[in-house]
């Protein structure tokens, strides 16, 4: 198989053999030259979206905490791969605050102690008060992404009790 697809020819990272079949192939934009001012948001070249490094930052973020590893950062000195640096930068930051996260946390969970929390909610929140409190990363961006990942991952109620902990968190700790 060649380099081509069609008419879209296929990045040379990609390292296909003569045998490999593709599947299929999505273009993002049309393909015309006009379409160079808007930028792509995923695909083969390797540029993920943000949604996909607070993903693998949460992944990166459980894994850690289910390894007992200290601090949580150690998880991406032992990486055959690099991730995405945005992805990186979140664990290290989640990291490097976990005490004043976890206080954060413990404050505004009254009922529900940080340590009987699901272990992916621990996490979500941890990257999120983060992001709310260390980051220019908008508000209602942090707050929805979080959400959307507790749907994904956790329990069939944790993305109410995400939403709730964030929007509180943000609210008190908006203009700071």
């Amino acid at each position: 198989m060649g380099s081509d697809h069609g008419d879209h020819p296929l990045p040379a990272e990609l390292d296909l053999a003569d045998g490999d079949r593709i599947e299929s192939v999505d273009v993002i934009g049309g393909g015309d030259e006009d379409d160079a001012a808007s930028p792509r948001v995923s695909g083969f070249d390797g540029i993920g979206t943000r949604r996909e490094a607070r993903e693998r930052a949460l992944s990166l973020l459980y894994e850690a905490e289910q390894r007992n590893l200290s601090p949580l950062a150690v998880v991406l000195d032992e990486l055959p791969v690099a991730p995405d640096a945005f992805a990186a930068d979140l664990v290290r930051g989640v990291s490097e605050n976990q005490s004043d996260i976890d206080a954060t946390i413990a404050g505004y969970s009254k009922s529900w102690p940080i340590e009987r929390m699901p272990a992916i909610d621990r996490a979500l929140l941890r990257l999120g008060i983060f992001e709310l409190t260390e980051t220019d990363v908008p508000t209602g961006a942090v707050i929805s992404e979080a959400v959307e990942l507790a749907k994904r991952y956790s329990t069939d109620d944790s993305h109410k009790f995400v939403n709730g902990m964030l929007a509180r968190i943000a609210e008190d700790t908006e203009g700071r």
